[in-house]
């Protein structure tokens, strides 16, 4: 997943703003108590997410996949004064921690945490949103997207983690999984309703702005 070295990592690490002390516990929680704890954005990703949505400053805000909630916090940061961030997560295990860990944040008042399906659950939710954070399964990429492009405002933006696949989208022999991450950025590629780049941050973000 990582494409730097731990050196240079860590020279990214010192010039950029530090962790919020609650961050820093959630991150420390999720990997000692939950399987796959690098699906966490961590510090660097998180301080990426927290710029973007500080440029924004979004009044809306969803989030597809909630993990512990340390993005959705990231995220939050950017917030408009009166804004709301949606966060959307399948995983019925990981709500008790992650109503814990927003308990405790500043923000509390504005999450609003969906568990279910996403697909279900965007289609009801009656906004329309200035940021769209999607960090979920990667085979529904292309739905989500679809589905929330019509919920977001010309200008507004669209971010996608994990599309550079541990750098698998360049491997000439690709399995199932990456086929789906490298068919979902041709699409995004050739959608001229949006500008696009991707951002070789930890294992790929891609910034996608509705024109």
């Amino acid at each position: 997943m990582e494409f730097i070295s731990e050196e240079l990592k860590n020279y990214l690490l010192k010039y950029c703003d530090p962790e919020e002390e609650l961050l820093k516990n959630i991150d420390r929680e999720t990997n000692l108590k939950v399987s796959m704890p690098r699906m966490l954005s961590g510090h660097y990703q998180g301080r990426v997410l927290s710029m973007l949505s500080n440029m924004v400053r979004p009044e809306r805000i969803l989030e597809i996949g909630t993990f512990t909630g340390y993005a959705t916090l990231c995220l939050a940061e950017g917030l408009a004064e009166n804004g709301i961030i949606h966060t959307i997560d399948i995983n019925l295990e990981l709500e008790e921690m992650v109503r814990s860990n927003f308990s405790k944040s500043t923000f509390k008042n504005r999450i609003l945490y969906h568990l279910g399906d996403a697909t279900k659950i965007i289609p009801e939710i009656d906004e329309v949103f200035d940021l769209v954070f999607i960090d979920a399964d990667k085979k529904n990429n292309g739905t989500y997207y679809k589905l929330v492009i019509d919920k977001l405002r010309p200008g507004g933006i669209i971010i996608v983690d994990n599309v550079l696949w541990s750098g698998k989208v360049l491997e000439k022999q690709i399995d199932q999984n990456t086929t789906i991450i490298a068919t979902f950025n041709e699409m995004v590629m050739k959608d001229q309703r949006v500008e696009k780049l991707i951002l070789p941050v930890r294992d790929g973000l891609f910034i996608i702005r509705k024109k």
